[in-house]
């Protein structure tokens, strides 16, 4: 006896279509562009978790020069600074205190400096 696979097809089709939900066009649509879509998709997914470290020591960066800079300093400066009178904390850290703790990230710099 034969078996007919309409059911599991339609199944299948179906998480296709709820995958490609906020797609337009064919790759909502279409079962065939729609597959390929989810795969390109997957692929930009997973490449862009790496990338977003990346972007965010970025804007890290950008920011603790932002706060050195006001504090008459530049961010290499403050960086070797640091790493020489061994205070230890991290860029994101940094970061924070130069957004919101001014005061906080004047006396890390101070301490860099003497």
């Amino acid at each position: 006896m034969r078996v007919k696979r309409g059911v599991a097809t339609h199944r299948k089709h179906v998480k296709v279509r709820q995958a490609t939900k906020g797609m337009t066009h064919s790759r909502r649509r279409s079962y065939k562009m729609g597959k390929q879509g989810i795969i390109k998709a997957l692929q930009y997914a997973y490449r862009d978790r790496r990338n977003k470290k990346r972007t965010f020591r970025t804007l890290w960066n950008t920011r603790i020069n932002a706060g050195a800079r006001i504090n008459g300093t530049t961010y290499s400066a403050l960086i070797n600074g640091m790493k020489v009178k061994n205070i230890t904390v991290n860029r994101k850290m940094l970061a924070e205190l130069a957004v919101n703790e001014p005061a906080a990230f004047s006396a890390v710099v101070k301490a860099a400096k003497n």
